[in-house]
């Protein structure tokens, strides 16, 4: 819609609505719950997409959207052409190697949401992996068998979450937050809000 930002948001993250709540926009309050797709803020020339987390990029590069906000686990591995304005500070984790305390191994056959991410780490400590896409319930993996490790997105203490079964974490690759995306085009032909949106966020963060 010509003169109107279009912003992709997260299905149900509530740190990501409150944080635009504090910018200035009125989200209604069963925003997170509603099954709207398109939500307007009539008090402004802005609307609110709602998208699965791993689809935000995608709709940002195309130029659906506008804008975005999107996990920078996300934005590694879906590798999309759009500029990462903000660290928004909000949703912090970690993306981890979990697996079973007593079985680290070479070659090690690993499941994970993100096979771009996993095969870029390993192949940058050299080592061989068989990397198994699955789309959740990765614990389920360890426990039967399927995988030797996990790479996921887990809390920054995820001892409490794991230790029913005796997984641990390998290792750390980084540390990620939702980050706030735009499409490159729009950057040009809505600088200025844009602009104005972005300060808004930023005046947020301490």
């Amino acid at each position: 819609m010509h003169g109107r930002i279009r912003i992709a948001m997260p299905k149900g993250n509530r740190q990501v609505t409150e944080r635009f709540r504090e910018a200035g926009y009125p989200l209604p309050d069963d925003f997170d719950e509603s099954r709207q797709y398109i939500v307007p803020i009539p008090e402004t020339n802005v609307e609110f997409i709602v998208a699965k987390p791993a689809d935000i990029p995608t709709y940002v590069a195309y130029g659906v959207a506008d804008l975005g906000v999107v996990g920078k686990e996300v934005l590694l591995e879906e590798m999309k052409e759009v500029y990462e304005l903000l660290d928004l500070e909000i949703s912090k984790s970690k993306l981890s190697v979990i697996g079973q305390a007593d079985k680290k191994m070479t070659n090690p056959r690993v499941a994970t949401a993100y096979p771009n991410i996993a095969a870029a780490y390993f192949r940058e400590k050299g080592e061989q992996v068989d990397v198994v896409k699955l789309n959740g319930g990765l614990e389920l993996s360890l426990v039967t068998g399927l995988a030797d490790c996990i790479v996921d997105v887990v809390e920054n203490d995820p001892s409490c979450y794991f230790e029913q079964y005796g997984f641990v974490e390998w290792a750390v690759i980084r540390q990620v937050s939702s980050r706030f995306i735009a499409n490159r085009a729009s950057c040009n032909l809505k600088n200025e809000d844009i602009e104005r949106i972005y300060s808004k966020l930023r005046a947020q963060i301490s």
